[in-house]
């Protein structure tokens, strides 16, 4: 399997475990709005990876990971929010979280090798 395709499912099942989490989170105002912002942010860093892999152009597939590392970034501020309001238990997010930060760290080093080293 090449890298891109195990970056393909990786954020897949990211995009999978994200949405479980926002069906999960409690019902009232607040977690409703973060579930909204989290489901969208997180399956949107998926879908703009695959369409990074289809890229026509260099200048498209550094446009999309700029995409896919917001959409990381957003994700992950969602996940520490939810833990800031303690909206789920502290372990429920420890992997995801991390998960978040690693493919963030990814998309960025990414980013700027597809950019020649530059940030």
């Amino acid at each position: 399997m090449s890298q891109a395709d195990e970056l393909k499912q990786r954020t897949r099942l990211f995009a999978l475990r994200v949405a479980k989490l926002a069906d999960a989170l409690p019902r009232k105002p607040s977690a409703f709005a973060i579930a909204r912002q989290l489901a969208r942010s997180g399956t949107s860093a998926a879908a703009n990876y695959r369409a990074a892999c289809l890229a026509r152009s260099k200048a498209e597939f550094i446009s999309k990971l700029c995409i896919v590392t917001e959409e990381m970034d957003e994700t992950l501020n969602w996940l520490e929010m939810i833990a800031d309001l303690r909206l789920v238990r502290p372990q429920r997010l420890a992997a995801l979280t991390d998960e978040a930060r690693q493919l963030t760290a990814i998309f960025i080093a990414a980013r700027k090798t597809a950019r020649g080293g530059r940030s």
